[in-house]
């Protein structure tokens, strides 16, 4: 027992939020759980308890301080964990070798969690992350996040649960390393954790996550996870039906549903213990309701008495779970009210003095500090020779993907892939034929019809240290999906300072021109939404050999430089093997070989006229190689320059290419606006390339029709004849700058 203390007089900066304790404190009133649980009916010593009811303090002070911080100017973020505090008895059933993605209330998770890794610091990690330090180890001062490479905590920044189809891929993913003898970046009998609101519940990604879990559950697949809901009945300012959580979860296909009063240290320990053993025993999914309260509103700003009523505020601040752990420690004999208050004021007493350094460390201040993780460091491939004999006879994109996916998946045994249709199907296209048969269906995954969850699923395989290539059948189907790539795959690094990757390669069939099967759906030509994501690389083949280069690049990048890579795949290209005529194969190409591979940002060229350079990509190559035939033919010498990477583009290198050309023609078969011929025009303006030599030929900022119509927004060969005869005067060729001058053709206009 601890000596007994002077007066319970509270620090002079005390907050209404403390008010609760110190009232407890002096009148010994703890509430008591709903249940009378003793420590031997559920496994846990007399310390055990008492460590918990610190990891709980820590926490709790934490949210205090980091709003005397915000008051001060000195901190950041203040959506804290109270009333969410129980989560620390479901730390300590676990292993720290159990990968666990947490909820944005889960701090006194990772506090239980470090006290089973010597060497952490908890206190000064989480001060350092409110104070946005560069000194932070989890993120390096970019952002409040859980995390900690030690702790096998990667980092979450999402509210809206888009971490639950990540966690799911990792359970796949432990399964699948013991199909392949081992490795990873965690042990085989490893369980995953991930948790949530009851308000992320209702979002469709967190519907998908649990679909897929179930599913994958319910056909027999090892799916060893425990998805936590931390039901505090409310999100924001929103209530959740009461209930809800358990009807539609209880029956749940696939799950063990198991239920735990988070207020309640004991009950809470009991469920978790449980959740571990299916999970892990069984591996089979777990999801883990944990009733819980929401203190101090949503964040420092929510005022919640605008929305609550003061009866409800009452009730939910009498139900504080440091209260009812208190009178736990009381009545098990653990702790008397003297001792009680000595941890309170020594814990917060701690926190204060290791907060007023953490303040002082540096914080981010240039554009280069904050940048510096975007990009992941690399580290060693794990390519294998490859043996076999490659087939030169020419032939179109579908085939040469083929034979190279073939090639990487003997070479490379960490790389998995997985879509809708790609394995016993062959795709819907046929580039995956056979791939399956030979390397069976746990590389080769026929998935549920959901790109959340296949592109979750890659980013969770990529967490422990597998390569998956994923695809999705049609561009247009990315799009409610895209955020996994935009708010998960591409921030990992950065909000990890580099200490976690997902490296990934992401297969996209789409653009316009497909012939048969057409419309909006399966034409789709808005690539903004990729380009403007930070660290995501994006590549577009126009030939078979460009493309065998570019693939086998973005897998190089991906194991290498553990980077996420977009292949996006013109679909009317898949086939093609004539370009002027039927039958002259001249869109067919020899295979290039294993070696072969076209760096981010090198450019293709073809000829070397002076009068018109085409710069384009994609469709637009095999549209303007159709359209040079005839130009030459007329005497206009041009040269064609194929951009390969829509991101990270060389813009020096495409300067060098068509500085020394009288016009510059960009040729963009996406739409005009949010295009990539917006960026190229702006840059080679910035090279001092004259606005009266540039030129656009774009796609309409229209979606793209079925039937006849279905190019009739886009870019045509004829279209691009037109243009080109119109910037090169045939009467005076070399007179086309001045002629265009006198004529104030602007960049980017689209003149008659």
């Amino acid at each position: 027992m601890a000596a007994p203390l002077p007066p319970h007089s509270p620090p002079r900066d005390r907050l209404p939020q403390e008010e609760r304790f110190y009232t407890a404190l002096h009148g010994g009133d703890w509430p008591r759980p709903d249940r009378a649980w003793r420590l031997d009916d559920v496994g846990l010593s007399a310390a055990g308890l008492a460590e918990l009811f610190e990891s709980q303090l820590m926490s709790r002070h934490l949210d205090l301080h980091a709003r005397r911080l915000q008051a001060r100017g000195e901190a950041f973020y203040t959506i804290g964990s109270a009333g969410h505090e129980g989560n620390a008895a479901i730390a300590r059933a676990f292993r720290t070798t159990d990968p666990a993605f947490l909820h944005y209330r889960d701090a006194a998770f990772l506090i239980q969690r470090s006290r089973a890794v010597p060497g952490q610091t908890p206190l000064w990690d989480l001060l350092l992350s409110f104070a946005a330090s560069a000194d932070d180890p989890i993120s390096g001062g970019r952002h409040k996040v859980l995390g900690s490479k030690a702790l096998n905590v990667p980092p979450q920044t999402s509210t809206i649960a888009s971490h639950l189809p990540k966690a799911v891929g990792a359970a796949y993913g432990l399964g699948l390393w013991r199909r392949l003898g081992g490795g990873g970046e965690w042990p085989a009998d490893s369980v995953v954790l991930c948790s949530f609101g009851d308000a992320s519940f209702n979002h469709s990604t967190a519907q998908g996550a649990l679909n897929a879990a179930g599913w994958a559950a319910y056909q027999g697949t090892p799916v060893p996870l425990v998805m936590i809901c931390e039901d505090n009945g409310i999100g924001i300012s929103t209530a959740t039906p009461q209930g809800w959580i358990e009807a539609s979860m209880r029956g749940r296909p696939g799950f063990h549903y198991l239920s735990c009063d988070g207020l309640d240290l004991l009950d809470t320990w009991r469920a978790a213990r449980e959740a571990e053993r299916i999970a892990r025993v069984r591996k089979q999914p777990v999801f883990l309701h944990m009733r819980c309260v929401r203190l101090f509103g949503h964040a420092g700003s929510d005022a919640q008495q605008a929305y609550m009523t003061p009866q409800r505020i009452k009730a939910d601040e009498a139900r504080d779970p440091l209260l009812i752990s208190a009178g736990l420690l009381q009545q098990h004999g653990v702790l008397d009210t003297d001792g009680i208050a000595a941890l309170y004021r020594s814990v917060g007493g701690r926190v204060a003095q290791v907060a007023e350094q953490a303040i002082r460390r540096p914080r981010l201040e240039t554009a280069e500090q904050v940048m510096a993780s975007i990009v992941p460091p690399a580290r060693p491939g794990r390519r294998r020779p490859w043996r076999g004999e490659v087939d030169a006879t020419p032939a179109p994109m579908a085939k040469l993907l083929n034979q190279a996916l073939q090639r990487l998946m003997a070479s490379h045994p960490h790389l998995v892939m997985a879509g809708e249709d790609i394995g016993r199907k062959g795709g819907v296209y046929g580039v995956t034929q056979r791939l399956q048969a030979q390397f069976g269906p746990h590389r080769v995954i026929d998935t549920l019809l959901d790109e959340q969850s296949i592109l979750g699923l890659g980013i969770g395989l990529g967490h422990n240290g597998l390569v998956p290539i994923l695809e999705i059948q049609f561009l247009a189907y990315l799009h409610n999906a895209e955020d996994q790539l935009r708010g998960e795959a591409a921030t990992l690094s950065f909000f990890s300072n580099g200490q976690y990757t997902n490296p990934m390669v992401v297969r996209i069939a789409g653009l316009g021109y497909q012939k048969g099967f057409g419309g909006h759906f399966h034409n789709d030509n808005a690539i903004a939404v990729l380009r403007d994501i930070p660290g995501l690389l994006v590549a577009c083949p126009s030939t078979a050999a460009d493309a065998v280069g570019l693939l086998q690049e973005a897998v190089r990048l991906a194991d290498e430089e553990q980077r996420v890579v977009v292949m996006l795949e013109p679909i009317a290209l898949y086939h093609s093997r004539d370009l002027l005529e039927e039958g002259d194969q001249r869109w067919c190409f020899a295979d290039p070989g294993p070696d072969h591979r076209l760096p981010v940002g090198e450019l293709g060229c073809w000829g070397e006229g002076r009068e018109l350079a085409i710069v384009t990509y994609g469709n637009g190559v095999y549209l303007s190689r159709q359209a040079a035939a005839r130009l030459e033919a007329e005497g206009i010498g041009l040269r064609i320059v194929d951009l390969r990477w829509l991101t990270a583009i060389d813009h020096d290198a495409v300067h060098r290419r068509v500085s020394d050309c009288a016009q510059v023609l960009v040729v963009d078969e996406c739409r005009r606006s949010g295009a990539v011929s917006e960026e190229l025009i702006a840059a080679l303006v910035e090279r001092g390339v004259e606005s009266h030599r540039l030129h656009r030929l774009t796609a309409e900022d229209s979606f793209i029709p079925l039937g006849r119509a279905a190019t009739a927004t886009l870019p045509s060969s004829e279209a691009i004849i037109d243009r080109a005869r119109r910037l090169v005067s045939s009467g005076d060729r070399g007179a086309t700058v001045a002629v265009e001058a006198a004529q104030g053709t602007l960049a980017g206009s689209d003149e008659p």
